[in-house]
């Protein structure tokens, strides 16, 4: 019977969309596993590692914008999706989770591979369904509950998100499944559409309009249609460039002062452009078109629903101020553009990385700490996707991510070598048997680069600092990347970085680039130098 219980949920999920299973081996989880692989139309995506599993489901619904399903045996396998479900819940990302269990009278009798399981990821989720040992009297309940769980992972429930389904089994664990209970309804694909905003009036004002995680390409264009400078995080294409570096400047920053600011999406990663929205004093209006618009300062002066509407004469600004800021981001990026192709430290590896993402139209994953700030601050608009762990903004798990989004396709990632060595076991299944195109590059500072520019640097001693801040290692990632089988290359310029991305997308497979940079110290030294030079060629304007 739960044979049957198990197919006929994965066929009710097919029904709905689904599209990718992805399953780390287990016991308690064969009926699971046996359904998710008989059931057609499914791609099945086998992990050894289950927090590496989860966080690959994690690229593979942010790629293909659909939910998918990570599944995952008893006990402390369950445990370990914790840490992916905390990224989906908070960038919104819809996850199914299911977790195999021992059925109640194994609980709490020391059988093993248990622990509690019901209610594991608490409030994370956005519906937790555990339905009991199969039975046949329940089977008219069984394609009900698959849809219910389909359908607030896409966020019928409100935001979409992960689910939780922790379904027990008994032995014997290996059996054939019956006929399936009848599929009565057609599965809801509905889609929602956020309205244009109303009671949003900035006709002919100096409109800055800041962007974060989970903006889509179409509301940027909508944005931008209304002559709004659209500025904001690494993750959103087709915004200006250079934000971050022009606001640390305040004459800059002054001359480039809004009379209202529009927020859309999460949080920037920008420091200078949070610190200006709070000085400028403009008033801040938040759009949830695009879901729950994050304010960890608390400089949001009003919330309207709905998305920005270039038709609507209320919504359009000041294009006089449009081009202030584009004069601004251009100048800049004119002044990188001149810095000799020998060069490699980590601006310019964002650099090369994103014009070789948008070269070759490959879906970008930029890690967390330096990478996506780097990428923020230094890099060219970029015309491609790109995907980060912008939820809870951790390390863990993004090789697993960029190696999910990549998964049948291609993509280029950019993290940094405490990312890489945190989630080395995501190498080891690499893209798996669906193939594709995975250029991860690494840029090697041997240790947390981000923290040399915090407070932290300057306050310990410099022995201290580094045991508990800067971490060095001496681990070669080259020949880590090669003990999983994938190719590797160390690399010392920004000319043959270019090269080797746009080689290893054209052969295909996993191929990991590790950028030689300078130590950490004189990175801090080198992104301050930079500064300087930018702010001065886009004062030359004012």
């Amino acid at each position: 019977m739960q044979a049957t219980f198990a197919a006929t949920v994965f066929d009710e999920w097919r029904r709905a969309g689904l599209t990718d299973v992805v399953l780390a081996p287990g016991s308690r989880s064969t009926p699971l596993a046996l359904a998710a692989a008989a059931t057609g139309g499914l791609t099945l995506h086998v992990r050894l590692d289950e927090r590496s599993a989860a966080f690959f489901a994690v690229g593979r619904a942010l790629a293909s914008a659909r939910p998918v399903a990570v599944v995952v045996t008893s006990g402390t396998a369950a445990a370990e999706l914790h840490a992916a479900v905390a990224e989906a819940d908070l960038a919104r990302v819809p996850l199914v989770v299911v977790t195999a269990d021992r059925p109640p009278e194994l609980r709490g009798v020391g059988a093993p591979q248990t622990i509690l399981q019901s209610h594991l990821y608490g409030p994370m989720v956005r519906l937790f369904e555990e339905p009991g040992i199969a039975r046949a009297e329940a089977a008219a309940t069984w394609r009900p509950l698959a849809a219910r769980l389909y359908a607030a992972a896409r966020g019928g429930r409100g935001e979409p998100g992960p689910v939780h389904l922790n379904a027990a089994f008994v032995e014997p664990l290996v059996a054939v499944p019956g006929e399936l209970p009848a599929a009565r309804t057609e599965p809801d694909g509905s889609t929602r559409e956020a309205p244009p905003a109303t009671g949003l009036e900035v006709a002919g004002r100096a409109v800055l309009c800041v962007v974060g995680l989970g903006v889509s390409a179409e509301t940027v264009a909508r944005a931008r249609a209304a002559d709004w400078a659209v500025v904001g995080d690494a993750t959103v294409a087709s915004t200006l460039a250079h934000s971050d570096v022009v606001l640390r400047d305040d004459a800059l920053a002054a001359w480039l002062g809004p009379e209202v600011v529009v927020r859309l999406g999460g949080a920037p990663a920008s420091k200078a452009l949070a610190t200006r929205l709070a000085s400028w004093g403009a008033p801040v209006v938040a759009l949830d078109g695009e879901g729950p618009v994050a304010d960890p300062d608390g400089v949001v002066t009003r919330r309207l629903a709905g998305r920005p509407e270039p038709t609507d004469p209320a919504h359009r600004g000041d294009p006089r101020y449009v081009a202030r800021w584009a004069a601004a981001s251009d100048a800049v990026e004119s002044y990188l553009a001149e810095r000799p192709d020998d060069v490699l430290d980590e601006p310019a590896v964002a650099r090369a990385v994103v014009t070789a993402a948008n070269e070759a139209g490959a879906d970008l994953v930029v890690g967390s700490s330096m990478p996506v700030r780097d990428v923020e601050w230094w890099a060219p608009p970029r015309r491609i996707r790109v995907f980060a762990n912008r939820g809870a903004n951790g390390i863990d798990g993004v090789v697993s991510t960029a190696l999910g989004v990549a998964a049948g396709s291609r993509a280029v990632a950019l993290v940094g070598d405490l990312t890489y060595l945190h989630d080395v076991s995501g190498l080891v299944s690499g893209l798996g048997p669906v193939g594709g195109s995975l250029v991860l590059v690494v840029a090697d500072n041997r240790g947390g680069g981000i923290f040399s520019f915090l407070a932290q640097r300057a306050f310990l001693a410099p022995e201290r600092f580094e045991t508990l801040f800067g971490t060095p290692h001496d681990h070669d990632l080259v020949a880590v990347a090669r003990a999983f089988g994938a190719s590797a290359i160390r690399v010392g310029d920004a000319a043959t970085l270019a090269a080797e991305v746009a080689a290893g997308l054209a052969a295909g497979g996993l191929h990991v680039v590790v950028a030689a940079v300078p130590e950490r110290d004189e990175n801090v030294e080198r992104h301050e130098r930079l500064v300087e030079g930018a702010c001065r060629a886009a004062g030359a304007l004012r």
